[in-house]
């Protein structure tokens, strides 16, 4: 690197975050060659992004880390054309980029040429969408036109003491002032917005990006990816039954070695989605999730173990990337319905037809595992087996079916004594809701005991591991 990018902070981040020694510097030369506004007195070394390639672990990947020294980081033509330049490399080489954020925006000097700029960048990451993988941290400033970058990455990180992500800053918007709701803040842009999967500080972003790096394909092309395994593929998953609340820990115990990268980590946290590892295979893990657990056994969340307009939304964008990317996926299923309110009556219709479809036109290997209820269209919309679902798994103590027995019978036998609506909930149990008549009916494959789901489920996707689809002929869906 030059003497500037390495002494830098944007230069530091590279150096921390790529193996040692392993950076190539692409384009260190690179001034701005705007002259108005007497541009050309200032000094412009790299025109404020370091842009080269490195490895992580071995595995190549493609940075662009800005460089808030030099003009306050700010976009201008040439700034903008290395970060492209190193798009089209990945595309042909066939591997990540990651984008190291600190920016104040679009340079005012250059305007248009900036414009363009912008636009010709977003027209890279819209084309490397699905294709190859992209990764975006932000550690400064990343506001305005900027703010679409890491919405248009694939995994966003945040630092999460000085970082700021905005469209409008919080004082712009009426009504509002930074005081009163800093909607810039790692915090809000994690929790409310669902735009930042983790919040940390450098070296926590920098651990986070290492492992997801080598969790997933340098592009679309590659078949999944496939480390050796050290763990009992027979292994019993001792106590699993009591992660039904938490499926994160679920998906701790069913993973090789206890590896799970959750993603979204503090948006709608009744989904989780994130990446396991199955002997020694990358997995999409998706599920339903009614307690969150602290490392203390605390319950620091609680939801009502339905199924909300936030949560659909987030395992949607998460199954389509794996999709796109030949993840094979995993699902927990355990949902006694939809959200019931006003606010997610606005959008729940919509996310949930959106996660039908991401379900029904994955591609990829695709098993569930039935571990609680699994009631209603929300039961179907979670990748149950009329939307596609390869191999589906129950528990037996699972409950499949339109709704809770007791509800049920009090709706057909409205008015009957408790004796007889006792009796007639045990036999629509039986009947209608027990994991066996669900199986009798094909809708499940096996009913499983707890503690073999680790083997069940990979055995299931190494069967499926040669899947061949063909779709209708269309161009592109439109949910």
């Amino acid at each position: 690197m030059s003497n500037i990018a390495t002494t830098s902070a944007a230069g530091r981040r590279i150096t921390s975050l790529l193996d040692a020694g392993s950076f190539v510097e692409i384009g260190g030369a690179v001034t701005a060659r705007a002259t108005d506004f007497n541009m050309q007195e200032k000094e412009t070394p790299g025109d404020g992004v370091i842009t080269g390639y490195g490895v992580i672990d071995g595995n190549l990947v493609y940075v662009y880390s800005q460089n808030a020294e030099v003009l306050n980081g700010a976009i201008g033509e040439m700034h903008a054309k290395k970060i492209a330049g190193i798009y089209d490399m990945a595309m042909k080489m066939g591997a990540p980029v990651i984008g190291l954020l600190d920016c104040a925006g679009m340079r005012l000097q250059e305007a248009t040429d900036a414009l363009a700029g912008f636009g010709n960048l977003y027209m890279k990451q819209a084309m490397a969408s699905g294709v190859i993988p992209q990764i975006t941290a932000v550690f400064g400033n990343c506001g305005g036109g900027l703010s679409v970058v890491p919405a248009l990455a694939d995994f966003t990180f945040m630092e999460g003491k000085d970082a700021r992500l905005f469209v409008n800053s919080p004082n712009a918007i009426p009504g509002n002032d930074i005081g009163k709701c800093d909607t810039s803040s790692a915090k809000y842009q994690s929790e409310e917005a669902g735009l930042v999967d983790g919040v940390g500080t450098e070296d926590e972003i920098f651990a986070n990006i290492r492992s997801l790096v080598c969790m997933l394909p340098g592009d679309n092309a590659q078949e999944t990816v496939c480390l050796d395994c050290t763990d009992d593929l027979n292994r019993a998953c001792a106590g699993i039954e009591n992660a039904v609340e938490d499926t994160a820990i679920a998906f701790v115990n069913i993973s090789d070695n206890g590896v799970f990268f959750e993603t979204k980590r503090a948006y709608a946290r009744d989904m989780v989605t994130g990446f396991i590892q199955l002997n020694g295979m990358t997995v999409g893990a998706v599920a339903n999730r009614s307690k969150v657990f602290d490392s203390e056994a605390n319950v620091v969340a609680e939801f009502d173990g339905s199924l909300s307009a936030k949560g659909a939304r987030k395992a949607a964008e998460f199954v389509e990337f794996c999709d796109a990317f030949n993840i094979p996926v995993l699902t927990l299923t355990n949902v006694n319905g939809f959200t019931a309110g006003k606010c997610s009556e606005r959008n729940l219709a919509k996310a949930a037809a959106k996660l039908v479809y991401t379900f029904a036109n994955a591609t990829v290997p695709k098993v569930n595992v039935v571990i609680g209820k699994a009631f209603g269209s929300a039961y179907v919309a979670m990748n149950s087996k009329a939307v596609g679902a390869d191999m589906v798994y129950a528990w037996p103590t699972a409950e499949i079916g339109m709704m809770d027995a007791n509800l049920a019978v009090k709706i057909m036998y409205a008015g009957a004594d408790k004796k007889l609506l006792n009796e007639k909930a045990a036999e629509y149990k039986e009947l209608q809701s027990s994991p066996m008549s669900a199986a009798r009916r094909g809708y499940v494959d096996t009913v499983i005991q707890p503690a073999d789901t680790r083997k069940y489920v990979i055995g299931a996707f190494e069967m499926l591991f040669t899947k061949r689809e063909v779709r209708p002929l269309k161009k592109h869906g439109t949910v």
